[in-house]
Formats: C-alpha cells, structure tokens, sequence
C-alpha cells in the first residue's frame, strides 16, 4: 500500500461538512446571546486551525474563533487573579446552555466540546484587533501560568496558505492532509502539531505541483516524498535540531520542539525510506 500524496483524498465528507456546520452556527448563537444579546449565528465567528486553513481530514478537531466585544476583554483583564481562566469558564457556560448534556471544559486557551459521536470542537474566545493599515489579529487569554493575553493572525495564514494551495494546483492541501493521515493510522500515540506540518509543506514544496491535464511529467531523479524528507534532513541535521519557523502569512512562531521527531518518521515513511 502507497503512502505517498494522493490527488484528493482524504477530504472530509458532506455527512460530516453538515454536521460541523450545524454545530458551528448553534455554538455561534449561544455565544453571541451571551456575550451581544443577539441571536446571530453567522457573525464573530470563524472557522481556524487545519479546518479553517483547509487542511483538516476527518480525524482533525475543528478549531473555531468566537470574537467576543471589547468591554470583555477590559473586564476580565481588569479582573483579580487569573482573569484569562473566568473568561474562558464564562463562554464554556455560554455553550453550556445549548448543549447542557454534553462534556464541555475549558483547557488552557480553549473551550473543549467533546460530542457523544466522538467530534471535538475547540473554541477560542479572542478579541478583534486593526492597525491603521487594516490588518487584523485577534488577542485571545491564556489561562496557564497565571494568565495572560496572546496574539494570532489566522486570516493571513488561511491566505498564505490558499493561495500556494492554488499555485500548486492542490498538491500543498493533498500534502497536508497526507501527513496527518499517516500521523493519525501510524503514530498516533505521538505529538505533531497540524500547523507545523502546513509550515513545513508551505515552506519546502518549493515548484513541485500537481500536473495540469496534457502535461508531461518531468525526469526528476527523486520523488516528491523523497524531496521533502530531503529538504527536511538539511533543516534539521536529520531531525537532530528544532528549528525556527514562523507560521505561513501571519509570521507567528510556531513551535517545532515537540512535533519534530514524529514529522520526522513520517516523512521517512511515506518516502519509503
């Protein structure tokens, strides 16, 4: 059996597709009844992580923002002790409402819905920030260490990362989605972080793109896989060393410490090394 990249596969179904919808927008309108007095299910939200970057399969949790007013964040940063963590409490008991059955917790940074069908969706209150170009970031609590704020740009990586998808006719999001398809039915008991495989695929697929119809394929000693575990092995002294990388679009560092040695065992399996 092949491990290597697949045109189009590993795509989520339509079955599935519905479902996250549905929960997307009941969870949307929970919240924005909470925190806005509104019963919109539509705004202050938005799909992030390997969903939102189109990268995900069907094993992936699904990672949605929930833009909360400003007078929040005033509130809980003013707020004594770890006022990260009673804002997390606070939107886990706004979902709580709609779905009083179901196991919800906060976990660090994130609101933890956990499905009885084994879905898991992870939710990121955060607050919308523009400079005076128009760029938007987002400023979200984590409830770890105390609490404090932090700082991410998911629009511009879902950009970066459309827009190489589109130039590589599908081959980045196949790649993507490849690696967590070995990662998930190979290594499972291993960590590797979704977006550090998009910032190494972002970063190494270099000209390599799936062949328009007609074309003829080029006399390259070395497969795609092959070139990727390559381009790996020179970054990291075959996987000796973390190296830097910053998230694709928003330049985030991203952190590679964990991660690194199971990326390293399947890019080797997938290239049949």
């Amino acid at each position: 059996m092949t491990l290597r990249v697949q045109k189009r596969e590993n795509s989520i179904d339509r079955d599935t597709r519905a479902t996250i919808s549905n929960r997307y927008h009941e969870i949307t309108k929970a919240v924005n009844r909470e925190f806005r007095s509104s019963t919109s299910d539509t705004m202050y939200s938005l799909y992030v992580g390997s969903y939102g970057r189109g990268t995900a399969i069907d094993t992936s949790d699904i990672d949605i923002l929930l833009e909360l007013p400003e007078s929040e964040y005033k509130r809980y940063d003013m707020a004594r002790g770890n006022g990260q963590s009673r804002l997390i409490q606070a939107v886990k008991n706004a979902v709580l409402t709609h779905y009083p059955s179901t196991n919800i917790h906060g976990d660090g940074q994130v609101v933890v819905v956990t499905f009885s069908d084994g879905m898991k969706i992870e939710l990121l209150p955060a607050f919308k920030n523009q400079n005076y170009w128009g760029t938007v970031s987002y400023t979200y609590p984590d409830a770890n260490m105390g609490g404090n704020w932090k700082s991410t740009n998911p629009k511009a990586e879902q950009d970066a990362m459309r827009q190489k998808n589109a130039t590589s006719n599908g081959l980045l999001f196949d790649t993507c989605k490849q690696i967590r398809y070995v990662r998930d039915n190979y290594y499972s008991s291993y960590h590797l972080s979704g977006i550090v495989i998009d910032t190494f695929v972002y970063d190494n697929i270099g000209s390599w793109r799936w062949l328009n119809e007609g074309e003829e394929h080029s006399h390259n000693p070395e497969t795609y896989e092959e070139s990727l575990l390559k381009r790996f092995n020179n970054i990291t002294l075959n996987g000796n060393i973390a190296p830097n990388w910053h998230a694709p679009g928003s330049g985030m560092t991203v952190n590679t410490t964990n991660s690194i040695e199971t990326l390293h065992k399947v890019l080797k399996k997938m290239s049949g090394d």
